[in-house]
C-alpha cells in the first residue's frame, strides 16, 4: 500500500517560494494500477519521485508497505528502496558499459540474490529477449532498451513499480507494446503501478486514474466506478 497523509512540496525559484504540491492525501492499495496525468507543471513527477524517496517532501508523511520512508535515515531508504521499489525512467537509465544481461544482472548481485544468474536470464526472456542478452544498450533499439529497463526494475521483485513517462521518448507502437508488458506484469504479479503519462488512452486503461492540476488532486476516478471519487477514499 502506498499512503501520502498531507503531503506538499516548496521549492524555491529566485526570491520566491513555488508550491509543486499541495497537501496531497490519498491512499493506493496493494496491487492496484494507477494512473496520474496532469498538464505539464502540475506535479506529476515530483509526487513520483517523493514515493520513490528521491526527495524529501516539505511536509506530510509518505508510508510504503505500512512503513514511513520520510522517517528514514539515507541508508536505510537506499536498502528499502532496493527490496520494495522498481523504477522505470523515460530515458531508460541503463548502465552503457554493461550488456542487456548484465544491466538485470548487478542490481541482484549487489542484494545477494542467490539465484541472480538464472533471474536474469529468466527476465530476459519474459520481455522477449531471448537473444539480445549479450548486446550493449548502443545495440538496442529505443523499445529494447526500455524492456531492459523494466525487467530490471522486476529484478527484486518489488512489490511497488513506479514509471515516469515510460513510452514518452517511444514510437506508437513501441510505446504500445512497452504498456501491454507492464500491464502483462502487474496483473500476473499483483505489483502496485503507479504511471505518470500524458497518453489519454494509456490512462484510461488504468484501474483508477488521478489528475492533477496546480499540484492539487484535480480527478480521482476508480475504473469499476466510473464517478469521481472523494480524495483519499478508495
Amino acid at each position: 500500500m502506498i499512503e501520502l497523509a498531507n503531503v506538499s512540496k516548496v521549492v524555491t525559484s529566485g526570491s520566491e517560494n513555488l508550491t509543486i504540491l499541495h497537501s496531497v492525501t490519498l491512499t493506493i492499495p496493494r496491487g492496484q494500477f494507477v494512473s496520474v496525468i496532469g498538464p505539464s507543471g502540475s506535479g506529476k513527477s515530483t509526487m513520483l519521485g517523493l514515493i520513490a524517496g528521491l526527495d524529501n517532501p516539505t511536509t506530510g508523511d509518505i508510508f510504503l508497505d505500512g512503513q514511513n520512508i520520510t522517517k528514514m535515515s539515507e541508508d536505510q531508504l537506499a536498502e528499502f528502496r532496493g527490496a520494495k521499489l522498481g523504477f522505470i525512467f523515460q530515458s531508460f537509465h541503463l548502465i552503457p558499459s554493461l550488456t542487456a544481461y548484465e544491466n538485470i544482472l548487478v542490481p541482484m548481485e549487489i542484494m545477494g540474490v542467490s539465484n541472480a544468474t538464472k533471474r536474469a536470464q529468466s527476465l530476459l526472456d519474459e520481455v522477449g529477449l531471448h537473444e539480445r542478452g549479450h548486446h550493449y544498450p548502443s545495440q538496442l533499439s529505443g523499445g529494447e532498451q526500455q524492456r531492459v529497463a523494466i525487467a530490471r526494475a522486476f529484478a527484486n521483485e518489488p512489490p511497488i513499480l513506479l514509471a515516469d513517462e515510460p513510452t514518452g521518448n517511444l514510437d506508437t507502437n513501441n510505446g504500445s507494446h512497452i504498456f501491454d508488458l507492464l500491464l502483462k506484469l502487474n496483473h500476473e504479479r499483483k505489483t502496485t503501478l503507479v504511471l505518470v503519462t500524458h497518453d489519454q488512452i494509456l490512462a484510461d486503461k488504468a484501474d483508477r486514474k488521478i489528475s492533477l492540476r496546480g499540484g492539487h488532486v484535480a480527478e480521482d476516478v476508480l475504473k469499476e466506478l466510473a464517478v469521481p471519487q472523494p480524495q483519499g477514499n478508495n
